[in-house]
């Protein structure tokens, strides 16, 4: 089997793509071969391992407000998935091609691209439940029977070279070669049955979630309509392949509820505005957002309006900006983009006593917010108050999880704060989350280089130096 004929076939399999059929669903066996081979927790493992390697090829957005709205996003309607207790990981990609795709453990990546194309927030979260259902269905879990010979890591390895190669053909080919992954094969018939799975258990999770079931066909067919005009077809069509018969049956399921009207969420549009600043050749600058809210020719006021403040701001006119979100406060009074965003026009404009104001009151008002917090850490760092920064992300961290960002912002803030031994640790684990295992390894060796009389702490960094020196050998047998 040559490469792009494997590519094609075991992306197929691993991800959303397949022709529908008339056939009838038929429900997984969840007791299936599958579940004997590989546990739940081997699968977040597999999915830990990789976003590690996406995180080498690709830019994820680290953008807190953004992150954290498609997590919420996410976890609303994995909460109404046939799996709730599953736990996800919903990230983003800063990549303008219209894709998303799933990986084992509850791993959801989607393209800056894909949230741009939508045109409500039912759509958006019709693409996250089609994903969700092929997770909580182990589609891709029995798909590793034929690959039982690999390790952790080296699988992998191959899910990651799939979605890789979906966006990035060059780098696909590159990744799957280094896993060695040349003898795994496809069945596209069982890829048939779990499109159909998917389509049907997720219009269910969006009506439990209270969002328009109809929304996916009617994203699947704009995006069909428009490939017409595309000189090759969005990427989001060569993996899930929409079909007369899948949109026809889509909306036989869907037609099955009452029809009701659906509200999106502010926001959604002010999110979606947002991230028009992450597409290249999308207008965002001052002129075209004077022209829209002149013609009224928008869908959402008060998201161009912000999307108005954002492109002043980014032209540095911060008194106009300003302008802007008072006016925009008033109606809104408690929107925390808002808050987090005059805070920062007023930092970057030098009314630094301001902005620690702003920021504070608004933490009074969400203690506690991913957004406000970390922002404010940063606006702390720039300040020169790494004192401050520190305990502010450390407090944090105690009610999260943190990811790569706020593991780099913290060994910032450890180093400036005079805390090298930790500044290591953080960065390591940094490097670690970015799939860097040898410069995770090396940080640790720093760390345990710099003199100190903390025998425990110096147990805990060689254990996990051990630990990644392990996963350095898997990653690389040979």
């Amino acid at each position: 089997m040559d490469l792009q004929t494997l590519l094609k076939a075991f992306y197929l399999l691993l991800c959303l793509p397949g022709l529908l059929s008339a056939e009838n669903i038929r429900l997984p066996d969840m007791g299936d071969s599958a579940g004997a081979f590989i546990s739940p927790e081997q699968e977040h493992r597999i999915g830990t391992e990789f976003l590690r390697r996406i995180r080498l090829s690709f830019q994820l957005i680290e953008d807190p407000e953004i992150t954290e709205y498609i997590r919420n996003l996410g976890n609303r309607v994995a909460a109404n998935s046939d799996d709730p207790v599953q736990n996800y990981t919903f990230f983003m990609l800063d990549d303008p091609r219209i894709n998303a795709f799933a990986a084992p453990g509850g791993f959801i990546g989607i393209n800056t691209g894909l949230f741009s194309a939508t045109e409500s927030e039912s759509e958006l979260a019709s693409v996250i439940a089609h994903e969700i259902a092929h997770i909580t269905q182990r589609h891709m879990a029995r798909a590793y029977e034929a690959q039982s010979n690999l390790n952790l890591p080296a699988l992998a390895g191959v899910i990651a070279a799939i979605i890789i190669g979906s966006q990035n053909s060059e780098l696909g080919r590159a990744t799957l070669s280094a896993s060695q992954a040349a003898a795994v094969q496809a069945q596209l018939d069982f890829t048939r049955s779990n499109e159909n799975e998917a389509d049907h258990i997720g219009i269910q999770t969006l009506a439990a979630a209270d969002f328009d079931p109809r929304a996916m066909t009617v994203f699947f067919e704009r995006l069909q309509q428009a490939s017409r005009y595309y000189s090759r077809p969005p990427e989001f069509l060569s993996t899930h392949p929409v079909t007369v018969t899948r949109i026809a049956n889509a909306r036989g399921r869907a037609e099955r509820y009452p029809f009701k009207q659906f509200t999106d969420s502010l926001d959604y549009h002010l999110i979606r505005e947002k991230i028009r600043q992450y597409i290249p050749k999308q207008p965002h600058d001052i002129a075209y957002y004077e022209k829209v809210l002149a013609s009224r020719q928008y869908n959402n006021e008060t998201a161009t309006r912000y999307g108005y403040a954002l492109a002043l701001a980014a032209a540095g006119r911060f008194n106009q900006a300003d302008q802007e979100l008072l006016k925009l406060l008033k109606q809104h009074p408690e929107q925390p983009y808002f808050l987090l965003a005059r805070a920062q026009f007023m930092l970057e404009s030098g009314k630094t006593q301001a902005a620690v104001d702003a920021f504070q009151q608004a933490l009074k008002l969400y203690p506690g917010d991913h957004s406000l917090t970390v922002t404010y850490a940063r606006a702390l760092l720039q300040l020169k108050r790494a004192a401050e920064s520190r305990q502010l992300l450390h407090e944090h961290r105690r009610q999260r999880d943190p990811d790569a960002s706020l593991y780099h912002l913290l060994a910032i803030a450890e180093d400036a704060a005079g805390f090298p031994l930790e500044a290591h640790q953080s960065l390591a684990e940094y490097h670690y989350l970015n799939g860097q295992t040898r410069e995770a390894i090396r940080q640790l060796d720093i760390a345990l280089a710099l003199k100190t009389e903390n025998f425990i702490e110096l147990s805990k960094i060689q254990a996990r130096r051990d630990q990644l020196r392990q996963l350095e050998r898997e990653e690389n047998p040979h």
